[in-house]
């Protein structure tokens, strides 16, 4: 099994129990390691600086525990933020109708990289539409998915942040 994906299975039952959705787990850098933890809060609020040190203080604890990168290293702990990245199947259905980037391992329709209206996720599919056309992305070959920073994703932020 992959770091990344072990240290995620041994964090995300305790962050639901604080109210929090694990994002994504990174480990970054091969001399000074870096392990970037980004979590996001249930309720839709938007995180604080707060947040952030309460899931820092309980992933340091649990990490000693477990101990599963044997290097030393720096733990970093943040939200996706509005440009967020787009990592889970359930991210491209919660931002349908927001423009995307996604860039895939392999060509689809003869092209790796994609800009377009998110459509959302139908059996493992992403459905992006690029002016007229609309295209199929197997889940399991994107390399890389981000939202894109529009004024209509501000908006949707803003109205987010004030509840």
């Amino acid at each position: 099994m992959e770091t990344e994906t072990r240290i995620a299975d041994i964090l995300s039952p305790t962050l639901n129990l604080m109210g929090y959705d694990l994002v994504r787990v990174q480990i970054l850098g091969s001399q000074q390691k870096t392990m970037q933890i980004m979590a996001e809060r249930r309720d839709g609020v938007g995180m604080t600086v707060d947040d952030c040190a309460d899931i820092s203080r309980e992933v340091s604890a649990i990490l000693d525990v477990e101990d599963p990168l044997r290097d030393a290293y720096d733990l970093e702990v943040s939200s996706p933020g509005i440009d967020r990245p787009l990592v889970r199947p359930v991210d491209f259905d919660r931002y349908a109708g927001f423009d995307a980037k996604i860039e895939m391992a392999a060509a689809i329709d003869g092209r790796k990289k994609f800009k377009g209206q998110l459509l959302g996720i139908e059996q493992d599919l992403v459905k992006i539409r690029l002016d007229e056309e609309t295209h199929q992305l197997p889940v399991s070959d994107i390399r890389r998915a981000k939202l894109l920073l529009t004024e209509e994703l501000l908006e949707a932020a803003s109205q987010t942040a004030k509840g």
